[in-house]
């Protein structure tokens, strides 16, 4: 995708497991027979055996002949072009393919990478592409080129990522090409100007690393990370490299040391396992040594034990637990909650002695493989079952050209998706481009449930607000509130992994957001959608969190002011001949509940609902019940409590629904807004009592009111 030469002051580990990702090939060599011409039809070319040797580590029996192809028309379509430090440029994608290789991408992915320049570079086109080698790989070629700069000028780099973010939303594997054709241009970038370096550099710390964490694909992102650390950090970065190679030389090792002691108690404990150091790159040691600063023997890496099942990787945490001094506050357990880029493993640390604590990383090797590739390791994701696969990867591919853009990868995972989701709303080139670089700096990710069973996936620091709007989109604007683990909380709530959230919806489809959701939007979906409705409603009120409306016109009058209010009450039959009755304050009953009575001084039954706290407590204290019962229905009195969040016309909408049920406030008390929250307490009087329900009703619909229920009236 470019044409950098290559730098020999690139930097590379001084030595480990680590240092095979970043083995160098003769690219000199493997230029000069590529332009020796076609290799024979029927011999694979000299040029791509050390490709060859890589793919069949991991494939076996993969079908060479796609690979072949490739590389002839990739060849012959470079012939003559040349990279800046005079070399052929077909040594390009063979060193991306080869990176890809090695980390065991599937022969579709390898064939793409050799192919995924030809179409911005050469004369080949996406349909030739498609017609030799099947619409999976003219997918992927597509996905990986760039738009033109003619075109789009400043725009082209946002615009370029934005479509293969899409494309990749499809296939993840357009990202893997992606990732390796930058790793090998950050590697050769020596012979560009300064200025162009950090450029480069800034862009593949602020995207492409994010975009390789994310993705899992560890061996590219730590490799990434030294080179932008050299890039833009030059003095830190040789300081760090003077640390390492001064650890190197030291006599002892600490971490040797304790590896021997290791493979000891594994070895007691009969658990077959392999016990390696690995040594920390460059970043790793930079961030170490500013958190801890002088730096000890056991600092400039990790111990690495691979076994062979899940169970074993906690056999051998015991056993280091139980015969070793464990540190305790180290102990994460990714094995039963894998990270959201699929990483699995057991971290702990144990302790000499003499104070050095060693890292200690437990895994099978299934697991160490897809921590070291990631998203690479899946092969390919969208492959039927063994059995079902047509005896070569390109026939099947081509069987699929009608639908397979429209596939969707069933592996994406949540944190694709949100981004997908909101770079549609994001058109504006700027806008995407800075939110984007915002969206992958938010590297942690929580996950929480919904009543229905379902689940969010959501950055770290999320709050209610953002899950409402990774739910609902743009119908969010109308969520009051939310309940988390079953009690009330405010959308301004900081989620942590593992709640469950219930999102409280309005029923008004015209509701909109308030100016302060943007204050708790952590999510650019959530943020953009409340930018776009306020940019669309410059002059529209919105909801406020702070205060209800409190206007003259709209609120009811305090009790004091009311009009004198009749009294009144259905028909109520005592069996207690000439007593007077009164219904209950504490439970206001009114047709059709079921009730009771109690004889009181004066001659006086009240009347109570039989579940009201107060009837047990009489009986209690042995008080005869009196019976009693309705009569007609008639016009009647009832105390109701609404609970709600705050907003503007809260009021207003509220008593206008109770006047549309016919109901007449007697009086109403407003209490003070407490956590964003409001309690009303109205006394109403209906003509018929079996308009209560509808009442009731009508005042949960009300956007805003959550609860309603009958309660004691003012001063009873």
């Amino acid at each position: 995708m470019s044409a950098e030469a290559t730098n020999p002051a690139t930097p590379s580990p001084v030595t480990g497991p680590g240092a095979r990702w970043r083995a160098r090939i003769d690219l000199r060599r493997l230029g000069r027979a590529a332009l020796l011409g076609p290799a024979a039809r029927d011999r694979l070319p000299d040029a791509i055996s050390h490709l060859v040797d890589a793919h069949r580590a991991h494939h076996p029996d993969a079908d060479l002949e796609p690979l072949r192809r490739a590389y002839v028309l990739a060849e012959s379509s470079h012939r003559g072009q040349m990279r800046k430090s005079g070399e052929p440029y077909i040594t390009h994608p063979l060193a991306v393919t080869l990176i890809l290789a090695e980390l065991g991408a599937e022969t579709t992915t390898l064939t793409a990478s050799l192919l995924h320049d030809t179409v911005e570079d050469t004369d080949v086109t996406l349909d030739q592409v498609g017609e030799q080698f099947g619409e999976e790989v003219r997918y992927l070629v597509d996905g990986v080129t760039k738009l033109e700069k003619v075109d789009y000028g400043a725009a082209a780099e946002p615009e370029t990522f934005r479509k293969m973010l899409v494309a990749t939303g499809n296939d993840v594997r357009v990202m893997s090409i992606k990732l390796a054709d930058r790793l090998h241009n950050m590697r050769t970038l020596g012979v560009m100007r300064p200025e162009k370096q950090a450029r480069i550099a800034k862009v593949t710390r602020d995207v492409l690393i994010p975009l390789a964490e994310r993705l899992g694909v560890q061996a590219l992102k730590t490799e990434l990370e030294d080179l932008v650390f050299a890039i833009l950090h030059p003095e830190e970065y040789e300081h760090t490299r003077e640390l390492i190679v001064d650890n190197a030389s030291r006599p002892d090792d600490p971490l040797a040391e304790i590896a021997d002691e290791v493979r000891g108690v594994l070895r007691d404990a009969d658990i077959p396992a392999e016990v390696l150091i690995r040594p920390r790159h460059f970043v790793s040691v930079h961030r170490v040594a500013r958190k801890r600063g002088e730096l000890r023997g056991t600092d400039f890496g990790r111990l690495l034990v691979l076994v062979n099942e899940d169970a074993d990787c906690y056999g051998v945490l015991g056993e280091l637990h139980t015969c070793m001094t464990p540190v305790v506050s180290e102990f994460k357990d990714f094995i039963a909650v894998p990270k959201f880029n699929l990483y699995q493993s057991l971290h702990t640390a144990v302790a000499r002695a003499d104070g050095q604590v060693a890292e200690v990383l437990i895994r099978t090797h299934l697991m160490h493989k897809v921590a070291e590739a990631g998203v690479v390791a899946l092969g390919n994701p969208y492959a039927p079952p063994a059995e079902e696969q047509s005896s070569t990867e390109s026939s099947a591919s081509a069987d699929s050209a009608t639908s397979y853009g429209e596939r969707v990868d069933p592996t994406r995972p949540g944190w694709l998706s949100r981004l997908l989701d909101w770079q549609e709303a994001a058109p504006d080139t700027d806008i995407f481009w800075s939110t984007l670089r915002e969206d992958l700096a938010q590297d942690r990710e929580i996950t929480v449930f919904r009543p229905d069973g379902g689940t969010l996936g959501l950055p770290e620091g999320a709050t209610c607000v953002d899950a409402a709007y990774a739910q609902y989109g743009e119908d969010a604007h109308a969520c009051i509130g939310a309940r988390v683990n079953g009690r009330l909380a405010t959308l301004s709530t900081v989620l942590r992994d593992g709640d469950t959230v219930q999102l409280l919806m309005g029923q008004d489809p015209a509701s909109e957001p308030s100016r302060e959701w943007l204050e708790h939007a952590h999510t650019p979906a959530a943020r953009i959608a409340i930018q776009r409705w306020l940019a669309t409603h410059p002059t529209h009120p919105t909801r406020t969190e702070e205060a209800v409306d409190e206007r003259p016109a709209a609120a009811p009058r305090p009790a004091a002011e009311q009009p004198a209010a009749r009294p009144a009450h259905p028909d109520v039959i005592v069996d207690q001949p000439g007593a007077t009755v009164r219904l209950a304050g504490c439970c206001t009953p009114v047709p059709p509940d079921e009730v009771t009575g109690f004889s009181v001084r004066g001659g006086v039954v009240t009347v109570h609902r039989v579940e009201c706290a107060a009837v047990a407590r009489m009986k209690d204290g042995g008080r005869a019940e009196v019976g009693v019962r309705w009569g007609d229905t008639a016009e009647c009195r009832v105390t109701l409590l609404a609970e709600s969040f705050v907003r503007p016309h809260l009021l207003a909408d509220l008593t206008e629904a109770m006047a549309l049920e016919g109901a007449e406030i007697v009086s109403a008390t407003v209490e003070p807004p407490a956590q964003q929250r409001v309690r009303h307490t109205y006394t109403v009087q209906l003509p018929d009592a079996a308009l209560l329900p509808g009442l009731m009703r009508a005042m949960r619909n009300v956007p805003g009111v959550y609860d309603v229920n009958r309660t004691q009236a003012p001063g009873a």
